[in-house]
């Protein structure tokens, strides 16, 4: 824990956080899929034009909490660490959102939630933390899982997975990058709601100028479009991200990348129930093989 006890919440409490936190990002890949298919376009120009748009939006939401930064004074170090996790959240979007162009929504989100390996090896080479045997087995367990969803065929996707599964593994290893910055910040004085208000925004600055440099607009897309992204915005982001963030501040990173293993599952079935998307064979066994490699290196670690 990281206050004392008296300001430190009930377990409940983290505990029902956690879930609401995991229930929101799970709609996430839904509404990108259903803001694809509204617009009728695809790829990286309108994958940017998501990206930035559901950030910007949170930005919006929480601009007048700038004016407590300002009169707050925060520690620059803590800053820091918020403007570079804003950076690495605008490539974890960038990255993921567009590989659910070319992937399954099963492939895409079981490869995106592999926080835990990666921060575990990020904490080996950058903190030199040591990272003992059976987080070894699992990342090696892990990492095999991933290969079998590399070479299986996703139902109902593009042609193109390989491209797809690529990107989802990028944005993993953006988010883990952002979950340690952000640790760091909010340890280092960064309340939740002034830490999540400059990486949102950061992220959003970062990301609105993209769409233009692959010459996609942010406008002539139908109602039901902008109200897929206005969704994205309420809640994966501004509900669901925050939420993980606020339970940084009382459980470990490794623990919080271990309860978001839970979102390819939600993810898989809203996206059975929306869009009859069935994950091929090779796709849900390695799925099943990952995340149990992702579990025994993240519980060997908290």
């Amino acid at each position: 824990m990281r206050t004392n006890s008296a300001q430190t919440p009930p377990k409940w409490q983290v505990a029902l956080v956690l879930v609401i936190g995991v229930m929101a990002v799970s709609t996430a890949a839904v509404l990108v899929r259903l803001a694809i298919a509204t617009a009728g376009v695809s790829g990286v120009g309108f994958s940017l034009v998501l990206a930035a748009s559901r950030l910007a939006i949170a930005a919006l939401i929480l601009a007048p909490t700038w004016k407590q930064i300002y009169l707050a004074r925060p520690p620059v170090p803590a800053l820091r660490y918020a403007v570079l996790a804003g950076v690495a959240l605008a490539v974890h979007f960038a990255t993921w959102i567009t590989s659910l162009s070319y992937t399954s929504i099963a492939a895409s989100t079981t490869l995106v939630t592999t926080n835990p390996i990666w921060v575990a090896l990020l904490s080996r080479f950058w903190l030199g933390e040591r990272l003992p045997l059976p987080t070894w087995m699992g990342i090696i367990l892990a990492l095999a899982g991933g290969i079998l969803i590399g070479w299986s065929s996703p139902v109902n996707a593009s042609s193109w997975p390989l491209l797809g599964n690529t990107l989802a593994l990028l944005g993993a290893w953006a988010a883990s990058l952002y979950f340690l910055l952000g640790q760091q910040s909010q340890a280092l004085g960064l309340s939740t709601g002034r830490y999540i208000t400059v990486a949102y925004t950061v992220a959003a600055a970062v990301l609105l100028p993209l769409p233009w440099l692959t010459k996609t607009s942010f406008t002539g897309y139908p109602a039901i479009t902008y109200g897929c992204i206005v969704l994205m915005a309420l809640l994966p982001q501004l509900i669901g991200h925050t939420s993980f963030n606020w339970a940084l501040r009382w459980v470990s990173p490794t623990l919080v990348a271990l309860v978001i293993l839970l979102e390819p599952v939600v993810s898989s079935l809203l996206g059975y129930v929306i869009f009859q998307e069935i994950p091929a064979p090779g796709v849900f066994c390695g799925a099943v093989v990952l995340l149990l490699g992702v579990g025994r290196a993240a519980i060997r670690s908290i």
